[in-house]
């Protein structure tokens, strides 16, 4: 039985990567039951963000009131990352990035077969190294490492590939009210929103597929 998942995220939303991971182990549980097809799609969560990007310790500061706020919303995520076998290094993230380069990276990703490789790298690359996924060098790295051809990431860097896709993405998300993510869209008859636990997952597959 098919099940098509789209999976709506940013690369610097660490729910985003708690719902992967999350994600991942009900799609194990199942066994071969499934024909289970992932696609990430975009959402950024600052569509404004300078180019290069702002200082996260100013970026949260203002965006929770105070850095102390900021670090203890860090804490909790840090627990919640353990559970989910994540390591989040908070304290090596230097700045928050604009992450449209980012998205287009993983939309040449998803026409090369190694989307889910490129997706799971910026996320370790952000939360766990503390790299800034904004900067072109790494993620011609993040590319390469994840088995894109550099010429092939360069070249798309260099022009304005992917951002139509981007655009229209964020055209679809407003359109259906999307203001939050992660989100799964199962089948496109059922969605979840939130980092939900494998248990809830599995529900909505078996629902999706009944349906």
């Amino acid at each position: 039985m098919n099940l098509a998942i789209e999976v709506i995220s940013d690369v610097i939303c660490p729910w985003c990567f708690v719902g992967k991971r999350r994600l991942e182990k009900a799609i194990a549980s199942t066994g071969s039951e499934y024909d289970v097809q992932v696609q990430w799609l975009p959402f950024q969560l600052n569509p404004t963000m300078p180019e290069q990007g702002i200082s996260r310790k100013d970026y949260r500061t203002r965006k929770f009131g105070s850095w102390q706020r900021s670090q203890e919303l860090d804490g909790n995520l840090s627990a919640v990352g353990e559970a989910e076998g994540i390591v989040f290094n908070f304290e090596r993230i230097e700045r928050t990035p604009n992450t449209v380069d980012a998205h287009r990276l993983i939309w040449l990703a998803g026409q090369h077969g190694c989307q889910e490789a490129v997706v799971e790298a910026l996320f370790a690359a952000y939360f766990t190294a503390g790299r800034d996924v904004g900067n072109h060098q790494i993620l011609i790295q993040i590319g390469i490492e994840s088995g894109l051809q550099r010429h092939v990431v360069e070249s798309m860097l260099s022009s304005d590939d992917g951002l139509q896709s981007i655009r229209d993405a964020r055209e679809a998300n407003q359109q259906r009210g999307i203001s939050s993510v992660p989100l799964f869209v199962l089948n496109n008859k059922s969605t979840l929103s939130g980092a939900q636990q494998p248990e809830t997952f599995l529900d909505a597959f078996h629902q999706v597929i009944g349906a």
